[in-house]
């Protein structure tokens, strides 16, 4: 079949040029040649008077006629006359006659009528060329589940018989989510044993998690382990801009699955067309709400389905319609989260196969440092490095590369061409060390790892830092407020000690404001007390919330929401005046090295206080001894 496909593919395009320059061929030979019509007596006139140059007679028995065609005297190259006569013997004889009498030589052909090869081909030959055209055009739009054109209906579900290569061995961490979906590959794999027991297995499993985390990886693992016909298909595939094309290529998709049962389809981005139906200012979308309707049906409605099973994979579970979630259809969800330490180790390890990597760099260290990174930015991370070691023509992949493949992951590529005067460059370097010197010196505070004043991205620097202690559940309040006193680190910094600021902190006030707001009216974490006053809307408008939040308070409670959120960035924010006040020193000393080096490691940055630790102590110590 596929021979066929490349043949015609092939020769397709010199048919359809062959055609067109043959019809362009006969339209301009048809629209150059002038042919004067005559009648009988204007030709014997000419021909008396000796006019005709040329003359053709072909008889016609059957039409009982004689054509005659010639040219005249004074006629151009592309210029000819014709005329019919009679089919008779005298009309014939006298005008051979008087040629004859003139010495001009007439060509006389066979009777037309004798119909011969030569003229069948002639005929036959544009026809057949545009029949043949014609046929292949047709074929192609309506081929048979290619993709034809005028294909609405059938399934755009790709099919593989094996399950696929991928395994759970290729998938790191996620060990709590491979035991939720080993029962549908014991399932696919003996259904008698749980068939002889009762037990009916879920129909569907929806994987939910943010991007990257490896849901659809996680679904080819179940196809490959269970070594089953594996279907896969995006939920964007099923609507289309006729309404009724989507359900039904969800009724073929569930009819090919019917006769390779027992098997797998894999719906990703299942949002597209699962959301609530009836939502947004317009009402509802019928081409997208007739295929939810028949999906519904599909996976649980009068017809059994046995033997398929169904995951799903969305990112926004808030906007999937309560029907698809309901027993019997979606039964279980399984939550895919970001990864831990030890689980981004083991997927460093795993994207680490085929790269040269130095000595040197400690994968368990960099999962340390990578919090909050899902498994795709890992893979990115390590191909970056990659990159940038190739780019340096290197024969491995060093730490130095890691670092700043993260930053670029991060932040975006270094601007090192931005033109950056000693002003602005001073400005952000005591910016960025007001932020570090919070960190180190609240008790609470999150580890200092990096500082640059090298620009990425939209930010003139930035200071990298980290939990001491990953945790991903919850978060205290003393937490949450030394973290808005981290973030007006900078602000603070820029007004001690250069007397001016800046535009540099406003997205750290937009973080520190709303971690605030979350405090008072989400948290309970204010003098309002315990008491949520707003919730994430469940209202969707075109996939998005059409407010951020719903309001559950009157204007009075408004007012005093801001109170509070006033109080507590203003507390923290003294906080860090009283904070940097007391470690000026340092400041000063975190500051000039940023300028004159750039980037300060956690390492230097250790040993900047360990020096200025120890000689506070020093002074401490001869001004205890001055005063005795």
């Amino acid at each position: 079949m596929k021979k066929k496909t490349s043949m015609t593919k092939l020769f397709m395009p010199y048919l359809v040029l062959f055609a067109v320059v043959m019809i362009v061929f006969f339209l301009y030979n048809m629209k150059s040649a002038i042919v004067h019509e005559l009648n009988y007596n204007e030709f014997m006139n000419n021909l008396t008077k000796e006019q005709v140059n040329e003359l053709e007679v072909t008889p016609r028995s059957r039409d009982s006629v004689y054509y005659l065609k010639g040219k005249l005297e004074g006629y151009k190259n592309n210029e000819t006359f014709e005329l019919i006569v009679p089919y008779t013997d005298s009309v014939i004889e006298t005008v051979l006659a008087e040629t004859t009498k003139q010495g001009l030589n007439v060509d006389i052909n066979k009777d037309s009528s004798s119909i011969s090869w030569i003229s069948i081909v002639m005929e036959i030959i544009p026809l057949a060329l545009i029949g043949i055209v014609t046929f292949y055009l047709m074929r192609a739009m309506l081929s048979q589940g290619k993709g034809g054109t005028l294909d609405f209906g059938r399934s755009r579900a790709k099919l593989n018989q094996d399950g696929g290569k991928v395994t759970f061995k290729d998938v790191a961490g996620l060990n709590e989510e491979k035991e939720e979906v080993k029962e549908l590959i014991d399932f696919l794999r003996n259904p008698k044993k749980f068939q002889k027991l009762g037990a009916r297995i879920p129909k569907g499993v929806l994987l939910v998690g943010p991007p990257g985390t490896g849901k659809t990886l996680l679904a080819k693992a179940v196809a490959g382990e269970a070594k089953v016909p594996f279907y896969y298909i995006s939920g964007s595939d099923f609507v289309e801009l006729f309404v009724g094309v989507g359900a039904s290529r969800v009724r073929d998709m569930f009819k090919q699955a019917k006769q390779t049962a027992p098997c797998l389809i894999f719906i990703d981005e299942i949002d597209a067309v699962g959301r609530q139906r009836g939502t947004g200012l317009g009402g509802g979308h019928d081409e997208r709400e007739q295929t939810l309707n028949q999906l519904l049906t599909e996976m649980d409605g009068f017809g059994a389905n046995e033997g398929i099973i169904i995951i799903a994979a969305t990112n926004r579970p808030d906007v999937l319609d309560p029907a698809l979630l309901r027993p019997g259809r979606f039964d279980r969800q399984v939550t895919v989260n970001l990864p831990d330490v030890r689980e981004r180790e083991a997927i460093l390890n795993v994207h680490a196969k085929g790269k040269v990597i130095s000595e040197e760099v400690k994968l368990k260290h960099l999962a340390e440092r990578t919090p909050g990174y899902s498994g795709a930015d890992l893979e990115n991370l390590l191909n970056e490095a990659a990159l940038l070691a190739v780019r340096r023509n290197k024969e491995s992949i060093t730490m130095n590369e890691m670092d700043e493949a993260s930053d670029r992951v991060l932040m975006g590529p270094a601007k090192v061409s931005r033109k950056v005067t000693p002003f602005e460059k001073k400005v952000v370097a005591y910016h960025e060390s007001g932020h570090a010197v919070l960190g180190i010196e609240l008790p609470n505070g999150e580890e200092v790892h990096k500082i640059t004043i090298i620009p990425r991205g939209m930010a003139g620097g930035y200071t990298q830092m980290l939990p001491k202690e990953e945790r991903t559940m919850i978060s205290t309040k003393d937490e949450l407020l030394q973290r808005i006193t981290c973030y007006l680190g900078g602000r603070v910094s820029e007004e001690l000690f250069l007397g001016e600021i800046s535009t540099g902190a406003s997205d750290d006030f937009k973080r520190a404001t709303h971690i605030a707001r979350s405090m008072v009216t989400e948290y309970g974490m204010s003098d309002l007390g315990p008491v949520q006053l707003e919730h994430r809307s469940g209202e969707v408008f075109l996939g998005r919330d059409y407010t951020n939040s719903s309001k559950n308070y009157s204007d009075a409670v408004a007012l005093e929401i801001d109170k509070e959120i006033r109080k507590i960035v203003d507390e923290c924010y003294k906080r860090a005046k009283d904070i940097l006040s007391k470690n000026k020193k340092l400041v000063d000393i975190l500051a000039n090295t940023l300028e004159e080096k750039e980037t300060l490691t956690k390492e230097e940055i250790e040993e900047i206080v360990k020096d200025y630790k120890s000689g506070n102590k020093t002074k401490k110590n001869v001004k205890e001894e001055t005063e005795e």
